[in-house]
């Protein structure tokens, strides 16, 4: 099954409040988000055995990625958003 079929309201709803690109980017970052609970919380369990106050080295590095990703998404919305601004002041 493909992502718009499973997240079909949502991406619905964000398209209508923010345009295809910026609610479907905005979808991408809930996901994201959830990705990240979900290894955190797994990193509770699953912690290094070098430090047992942070999860295990590979869960880090997940967790380093999907970080990273969403700050990506955020910037091309920010980019997006001024794009917008830039083209009804203009």
């Amino acid at each position: 099954m493909s992502v718009f079929d499973d997240h079909k309201e949502e991406i619905e709803k964000h398209e209508f409040m923010m345009g295809a690109a910026r609610g479907r980017l905005a979808v991408t970052l809930d996901l994201l988000t959830d990705a990240l609970i979900l290894v955190g919380q797994h990193g509770v369990y699953c912690t290094s055995n070098r430090n047992p106050s942070k999860p295990a080295m590979d869960l880090q590095t997940v967790l380093s990625s999907l970080n990273g990703a969403k700050e990506l998404v955020s910037s091309v919305m920010d980019e997006l958003r001024k794009q917008r601004e830039a083209e009804k002041s203009g």
